[in-house]
């Protein structure tokens, strides 16, 4: 069945993969097949339209593994001075939002399937597999499309998170679909998604290069502690959106939130 096809219901008729089926049983984290009697099962894009889906969410960080990358735009990681030893570096910044969700609900990014390292959890009552494709940034739908057809993720719950040179430094922004904007990495997941652009993006503004400058050269740029310290906010409010997305959908809080979001930095 082609993963644009692929439904809950039809999902709902094949047993569970082996990775989901180890979700422990407690209120928290349940095996997807035996919800607890009137628990919130999951969410869903418009919680008037119909009943609710005990589907599992993907959310996917992309980025370049390898320290070639580390403290650029690109990947959004942290600046460390020349003269000081640095520790180990921080994931690029689809990596480091993924790693945060990991860490305040309890989830262990370590088992390699895909070409990823894949966590599984959830977040509230709601299944989530936590992803970061060690593909290079744009093969990285090399990785989530396999994964997404594998364990019956519908598009609507494929969230991606990504840098976006079309936002201001440490804007977020969330949206329902959308194209690729010329993102190479985002471009390669619809690719590996049937073409379908219909999946959930939250994407972190890196700001534009200067002038003339090439596009290249900026993005492998290092931020300077200013930029660093709005990126750091940005990550600490994506969770907090993320969450909300898969707990309750596109609702109002959402809007809001990109509302909030544009005007951050250019308040009167």
């Amino acid at each position: 069945m082609p993963l644009a096809m692929a439904t809950p219901t039809a999902a709902a008729h094949l047993a569970p993969p082996p990775l989901l089926s180890s979700f422990p049983t407690t209120p928290r984290r349940r095996h997807l097949a035996a919800p607890r009697r009137g628990a919130r099962l999951a969410s869903v894009p418009d919680p008037g339209a119909g009943p609710l889906e005990y589907t599992p969410w993907l959310i996917a960080g992309l980025g370049n593994p390898g320290a070639k990358y580390h403290g650029t735009r690109h990947n959004v990681r942290t600046l460390v001075p020349a003269t000081v030893p640095p520790p180990p570096p921080p994931p690029p910044v689809g990596f480091e939002m993924v790693d945060r969700i990991a860490r305040e609900e309890g989830v262990a990014t370590n088992t390699i399937q895909s070409k990823s390292l894949l966590g599984v959890g959830s977040v509230g009552d709601v299944p989530v597999l936590l992803v970061k494709p060690q593909s290079y940034m744009n093969y990285c739908g090399e990785a989530i499309g396999p994964l997404a057809a594998y364990y019956q993720v519908p598009l609507r719950h494929i969230i991606v998170i990504y840098d976006e040179t079309s936002l201001p430094n440490g804007v977020l922004r969330v949206q329902r679909k959308g194209g690729h904007g010329r993102h190479n990495g985002l471009q390669n997941v619809i690719e590996n998604l049937d073409g379908c652009r219909e999946f959930p993006r939250l994407s972190i503004g890196i700001g534009s290069p200067p002038g003339k400058m090439d596009a290249r050269a900026f993005l492998l740029q290092k931020f300077s502690s200013e930029e660093r310290v709005q990126i750091d906010t940005a990550l600490e409010q994506g969770v907090d959106a993320v969450r909300t997305l898969v707990l309750k959908g596109f609702s109002g809080s959402i809007e809001r939130f990109n509302l909030v979001q544009k005007y951050k930095f250019n308040r009167v």
